[in-house]
């Protein structure tokens, strides 16, 4: 079967939900993407949107749960299909869903602290001493977010300093 990737830009419009299906995990939430364009007189309109059901699995789960939330901007990318099924009233209808294969924040729109597993960076100046994640831990903020974690490891995005935060 052949997989069409598309690339979505816009907000997570809902509290990502996390489940196990079998023995993996997912997170599934929905994006909407609006286009806008400038009218005759100078100012903006909303034109269509686009809404999509996105599904994240393997190591996605963990990054999307602990980053990201409703009101989120996101860059998405991954396969997109269409599900159909019948509603409450018999009437056969189809959504459009996304199984992710990337998901970050829109650095556009949002500025973002990002924690790297434990392994070296890349050394990118000459005469640098090359730092690890342990390096870069050490001069972040401390996290105070403390018990604003849910069980499932899930936070909202301003509960945990630097992690997202929207600009002044």
């Amino acid at each position: 079967m052949f997989e069409t990737s598309i690339t979505v830009v816009g907000n997570i419009v809902n509290d990502p939900q996390r489940r196990r299906v079998g023995d993996q995990e997912v997170v599934k939430f929905r994006v909407a993407s609006n286009s806008r364009r400038r009218t005759p007189t100078g100012g903006w309109e909303t034109a269509n949107s686009l809404f999509v059901t996105v599904n994240c699995w393997g190591r996605l789960v963990t990054g999307v749960g602990a980053a990201l939330g409703k009101g989120s901007p996101v860059i998405v990318v991954g396969d997109v299909h269409t599900s159909e099924y019948d509603d409450r009233d018999g009437v056969r209808r189809s959504s459009l869903e996304m199984r992710a294969t990337a998901v970050g924040p829109d650095v556009s729109r949002v500025l973002v602290h990002v924690d790297r597993p434990n392994q070296s960076v890349p050394d990118t100046t000459a005469g640098s001493v090359p730092s690890t994640a342990d390096d870069a831990d050490q001069e972040a903020p401390e996290d105070t977010a403390g018990d604003n974690a849910d069980p499932d490891g899930f936070t909202s995005p301003g509960s945990v300093p630097g992690r997202l935060a929207w600009p002044a």
